[in-house]
């Protein structure tokens, strides 16, 4: 082995160190003490549903690389509420639970439909027509 091959391999064997190591960052603990990370909890537990979800997506991009096992590891919260939260501010749309979407109670136009549309009928036979905003008697 000559000895500028084995300069080039110890070059090829510091830059495979360097790139493990930077492979490696994105799981480094971030710098949080243990107060702020109280803190953290306690805001989050606060809160519910979307604006829970954001604040928990605002704070693992900020703290957390964006990793949410990562958040799941120092800051307590769930994984899968993380990860939606991540995905909403992403495309910003908002997730709706199962709860939220099918419970409660329903439109009285669902329970009587045949009222709601006699009503919108009634409603369109004295609705203006005339964008003017003039009547018959003017």
């Amino acid at each position: 082995m000559t000895p500028e091959m084995s300069t080039q391999s110890s070059d090829k064997s510091s830059e495979g160190a360097q790139l493990a190591m930077s492979l490696w960052e994105p799981f480094s603990r971030p710098s949080l003490t243990p107060s702020q990370i109280q803190d953290l909890r306690l805001a989050a537990s606060k809160m519910t549903g979307a604006p829970r979800r954001a604040f928990q997506a605002e704070m693992t991009l900020k703290y957390c690389r964006g990793s949410a096992r990562l958040a799941e590891t120092i800051l307590g919260w769930s994984r899968a509420a993380v990860e939606v939260g991540l995905g909403e501010h992403r495309t910003g749309m908002l997730c709706l639970g199962a709860q939220s979407a099918c419970s409660g109670r329903k439109r009285w136009e669902e329970h009587a439909p045949e009222a709601a549309e006699a009503l919108r009928q009634l409603a369109e036979a004295h609705a203006q027509q005339d964008p003017t905003f003039r009547t018959t008697l003017a």
